[in-house]
């Protein structure tokens, strides 16, 4: 089957995770993605992460569905044949600090004279304007910043990060839906158009209610640790044989059901129980009381009856755990992914399921410069003399 983005060209000049994220999942829907990058080194992430060879755990996360095209932008042949591949992208996907495409000569104006169908993804910390564009930025930064660290973390503890880089994700795959829609549009009417998504924005879409709330009075929404902002119970319990289990009992039917299994119906005769604003108001004593009645019970036995009854709540899973879920399995969430050098990877799959388009991996993660014939033949059709003459020249 052909892929929804099937005969989309990406041209990939992302380093890092958010960029290199972005065209990977445009890649995973079927796009031709080439990765532009730099002779001899390549994106900068081939060296961080755990050691596997030739290329690293980190790199290979980002870049599967991929070709690899070496190019010295810093050479005028190099900065020429990028011109000739903007001439033949419907995307180009960038997260430069912002002003690096312009003195490069391919900024928006001069990228949208080549190719005025192209869509622009420019992925940034915190925007392509405004006094703060040229900050550096990471996504523990963004974390920073965007007032999420602050609410990470115990209510009595140091503000914490998350404990993924969920900002650089969340941010690629915000710059995905962009494209997606820009080309939507594009199909209408023939023009493209900048996508700009910066992570700080990206970090503080996360926020729940707290500007509202902000707005509203003045209040500076705060630590939670694993209590839930807006229902009670809902924390992570310990239970009688050492384990620990999350739950979410907040709902009116889901904390009677919990009252059932416990054989505690009667507390719904105190005001501090009988409903959900009396529980939230109350989340000390609600926290109290639930935490005694799980150290009693075995984390199973929890399990299997909280669930019988269709109450939320789950084990706290490691990756060991993830690795024999049975419903990661059934999903096939965990692929195997070809790397030349390193045989066969283990990793996270795309999220998303599409019934008539599948998302597939077609190609594994590149090696650096691995496809640089193929792609400078297909795209500009130079033929074996003219790609020699390149790399003679130090171009490619």
């Amino acid at each position: 089957m052909t892929g929804a983005l099937e005969g989309i060209k990406v041209l990939d000049l992302a380093r890092y995770v958010a960029g290199p994220y972005c065209a990977q999942m445009l890649g995973d829907f079927g796009a031709d993605v080439v990765k532009v990058e730099k002779p001899g080194t390549g994106d900068v992430m081939r060296g961080p992460g755990a050691a596997t060879g030739d290329d690293r755990l980190y790199m290979l996360m980002y870049n599967r569905n991929k070709r690899s095209l070496t190019l010295d932008l810093r050479h005028p042949g190099g900065r020429e044949i990028l011109a000739s591949l903007i001439t033949e992208a419907d995307v180009l996907v960038e997260n430069f600090r912002p002003g690096t495409m312009e003195a490069m000569g391919f900024g928006w104006e001069e990228a949208s004279a080549l190719n005025p169908r192209l869509v622009m993804a420019r992925i940034s910390g915190f925007g392509q304007d405004g006094p703060w564009a040229t900050r550096p930025a990471f996504d523990a930064i963004a974390q920073a910043e965007g007032g999420l660290m602050h609410l990470t973390g115990s209510p009595d503890g140091e503000a914490t990060m998350i404990g993924s880089i969920v900002i650089d994700y969340s941010t690629g795959t915000n710059a995905a839906l962009g494209v997606m829609a820009a080309l939507h549009a594009r199909a209408r009417t023939g023009r493209g158009q900048v996508v700009d998504v910066p992570l700080l924005d990206t970090a503080m879409s996360f926020l729940m209610t707290a500007v509202a709330e902000h707005h509203r009075d003045g209040t500076v929404m705060g630590r939670m640790g694993n209590r839930d902002r807006y229902s009670a119970p809902t924390n992570t319990y310990r239970t009688r044989d050492g384990e620990r289990l999350h739950l979410m009992g907040g709902n009116q039917k889901h904390f009677e059901a919990l009252l059932e299994i416990m054989g505690e119906t009667q507390v719904m005769a105190d005001p501090a129980f009988a409903t959900s604003a009396g529980r939230l108001e109350n989340a000390d004593l609600v926290d109290e009381t639930v935490a005694g009645w799980f150290a009693r019970h075995d984390r199973d036995w929890l399990l299997d009856h909280l669930l019988a009854a269709g109450v939320p709540c789950a084990r706290l899973a490691n990756v060991a755990d993830l690795a024999e879920n049975p419903q990661v399995r059934h999903r096939g969430q965990i692929i195997e992914v070809e790397h030349p050098n390193l045989g066969t990877v283990a990793m996270q799959g795309n999220p998303i399921r599409l019934t008539d388009t599948p998302v597939e991996t077609q190609r594994g993660v590149p090696t650096l410069g691995q496809q640089s014939d193929e792609v400078l033949g297909e795209w500009l059709n130079l033929d074996a003399d003219a790609i020699a003459a390149l790399r003679q020249n130090g171009v490619i």
